[in-house]
């Protein structure tokens, strides 16, 4: 009777998330990132990766004089991450969601921009380097703060990004046109720190995309359980959910969630659809 009582109140992937991502003060960016690959595999160490991680850095500062410059520990860290052990993107597979798998990424050393970024700043500020994500359009970046400036780099290469590399990528996005500069305030705003909740979110709206497109609506549900956990107030996602569940045969769950986007939403555009599909549903 007991074993069974502590079987069933064991905590499952998604609480062990929601603790995680309680709190905007105490968020383990490395540790929720690496959460999102126990939905594929229940049984991931988390620990682990984090113990992987540790390792790495003890191996790298063991290289690095103590007091070096910001520019000379980037420079170390650089060589380490791409050079030695190789970390790239995953271009011949660039929509597999093990892309998005912080534990697989550390194992095949191949990744997409925002998960490969994710291992980098834990390695860069571990060094003490003041290192954010950001979350640039189409590409996720990373800058350093150095000498008074801020150093941008592709996290799949390790390249530094001038002003003229920056435009031409928003060209190629048709954000800007083409033979022209943004302005320095339009930069400014695409180059602003992601945060940890919102890096997080950008990670599992990837693999929403990845599974809505294979149609497989128990990963999507699991993604879309995360997103909810992660940002209460996305009403969006609620719906989306419902209509998953919709899909599933879960009518009750469906009409929870769609009842509560249109308690929420009062101005979308599909206010009227969802209502009548709450309606068909009782």
């Amino acid at each position: 009777m007991s074993s069974l009582h502590l079987r069933l109140g064991a905590p499952t992937p998604l609480d062990y998330f929601a603790t995680l991502v309680a709190s905007d003060e105490h968020f383990p960016l490395l540790e929720a990132a690496a959460s999102l690959a126990q939905d594929e595999n229940p049984l991931l160490d988390t620990q682990a990766v984090l113990a992987t991680l540790d390792q790495m850095l003890v191996r790298l500062k063991r290289r690095i004089p103590v007091d070096a410059s910001v520019r000379v520990r980037l420079g170390f860290l650089n060589r380490y991450f791409f050079n030695e052990l190789g970390f790239a993107g995953n271009l011949n597979n660039y929509y597999d969601a093990e892309n998005s798998y912080v534990s697989s990424v550390l194992r095949t050393r191949l990744g997409i921009p925002i998960s490969v970024a994710v291992i980098w700043l834990e390695l860069a500020q571990g060094l003490g380097l003041k290192s954010v994500g950001v979350g640039f359009p189409g590409h996720f970046l990373v800058k350093t703060a150095c000498d008074q400036a801020h150093i941008v780099m592709d996290p799949l290469s390790g390249q530094s990004l001038s002003r003229e590399d920056l435009a031409e990528r928003l060209s190629h996005l048709g954000l800007y046109a083409e033979g022209t500069q943004p302005t320095e305030r339009l930069l400014a705003q695409l180059l602003l720190p992601c945060s940890p909740r919102a890096l997080v979110a950008r990670m599992l709206h990837n693999l929403k995309e990845i599974h809505a497109a294979e149609s497989d609506a128990p990963k999507l549900l699991a993604v879309l359980d995360r997103l909810i956990v992660l940002m209460p107030q996305a009403w969006g996602e609620y719906r989306d959910r419902g209509l998953v569940n919709v899909r599933c045969g879960d009518t009750e769950a469906a009409k929870r969630d769609l009842q509560t986007y249109v308690n929420h939403v009062h101005d979308a555009q599909d206010l009227q659809q969802v209502n009548q599909l709450i309606d068909s549903l009782h």
